[in-house]
């Protein structure tokens, strides 16, 4: 075919293309003639890769155990019983103190000491008497018993015995009296020792050498035995399921575990908290790291009862609730999870009671519930610790 030269019209001229035109409209076709390949060809899609698992855990699933049933409760601890020791004896000075704050002190040791001149002055002047009237009413004895006699042989009228034996009996009363000013006397005296009425514990002193004392001053507060007691608050309905016998269990201040029983429960409720007052008698003795004032907590042991339990590890607290990561299918490798809410109880050491949300023998993961979430997969490795894996 031959080609004709096209005419050249007047005022236009024709270019030749430049190679690099020529290059452009080359990759134009073939990628027109790839599309129109592909549109003839097969439709399948290719085929996305496998998921990756974001976690490998290790399982676990509820375990069957038996637990004790336990009540928590916070309240102060006081002495059992606190004796007040005071003077018993006015406007005499001290002249002596010999215990102090802290002071384990045993029944009948001497405390402080008073001035016993006094009393002694006293004891001294009530014997003399004593012995006066013993000679007078011995005297009155004789003569009566003489009178008597010569009463009998008629050389004295009733009315004259009658007054010898009453001169005896009045003797007699005088001396009575005399022999009990002297016992007063001799317990006045006795009273400038101040004395421990019990075992126990100083708690707090105000005596002092010096001061002067008055009739029933304090001088020392003493806790009897060195007993304290565990004074617990509980609501009413708690109340009703504690009994006299109960073992407690009380949280130190260092940590450490006071044992202690209910000793008796209160009859009645506070009208202002609606709470009840629980007595526990602690093991532990005033002077030690629990000390009568402390607030403490503590917990009643109300017997034992089966438990279903997981790890504490197993289970994340989000918002306010408990989840765990039930592991779907029972695949020895990848599998997802599902969150799922739970109801949890009773703690002990490093597991946890779980109350509801979770059937028996549903496979959870074991550790590492931080880094997961709704729906992911992750590698089921027995005994391995959680190895995060960076996400696809």
């Amino acid at each position: 075919m031959k080609v004709q030269a096209l005419p050249k019209l007047p005022g236009f001229s024709v270019m030749k293309p430049s190679v690099p035109a020529i290059a452009f409209v080359a990759f134009c076709l073939s990628i027109t003639a790839v599309s129109a390949g592909n549109d003839g060809g097969s439709n399948d899609k290719p085929t996305p890769a496998s998921a990756k698992a974001a976690l490998t855990v290790s399982a676990t699933a509820l375990q069957s155990e038996t637990w004790p049933m336990t009540l928590a409760a916070n309240g102060s601890i006081a002495a059992w019983q606190e004796a007040v020791i005071g003077a018993e004896i006015g406007n005499l000075r001290i002249t002596e103190v010999r215990a102090n704050v802290g002071d384990r002190v045993d029944k009948g040791q001497v405390l402080a000491r008073i001035d016993s001149d006094s009393a002694a002055i006293d004891l001294a002047e009530a014997r003399a008497a004593v012995a006066e009237l013993e000679a007078m009413q011995a005297e009155a004895r004789a003569n009566s018993e003489r009178a008597r006699k010569l009463q009998a042989q008629g050389f004295f009228s009733p009315q004259q015995g009658t007054l010898y034996l009453t001169a005896e009996l009045s003797a007699q009363a005088r001396l009575d009296a005399a022999r009990a000013r002297q016992q007063a006397a001799e317990l006045r005296l006795s009273k400038t020792s101040v004395v421990a009425p019990d075992n126990g514990v100083i708690s707090a002193r105000t005596a002092t050498p010096g001061s002067l004392t008055q009739p029933g001053q304090e001088l020392f507060r003493l806790i009897r035995g060195g007993r304290l007691e565990w004074r617990a608050e509980v609501t009413a309905t708690e109340l009703a399921r504690l009994k006299p016998g109960h073992v407690a269990k009380l949280i130190g201040p260092n940590g450490q575990s006071v044992p202690g029983k209910v000793r008796t429960v209160a009859p009645t409720l506070d009208p202002q908290t609606r709470n009840g007052l629980v007595y526990v008698d602690l093991s532990a003795p005033a002077g030690g790291d629990v000390r009568a004032g402390m607030f403490a907590r503590g917990e009643f042991e109300l017997g034992q009862t089966p438990a279903l339990t997981l790890p504490q590890s197993a289970v994340l607290l989000r918002e306010g609730f408990s989840y765990v990561f039930r592991i779907d299918g029972q695949a020895a490798a990848l599998n997802k999870v599902t969150q799922t809410k739970v109801a949890t109880g009773r703690r002990k050491g490093e597991r946890i009671e779980i109350t509801g949300g979770l059937g028996a023998g549903q496979r959870v993961v074991a550790s590492g519930s931080a880094f997961l979430a709704d729906g992911d997969t992750v590698r089921v490795v027995a005994g391995s610790a959680p190895v995060p894996e960076k996400r696809p």
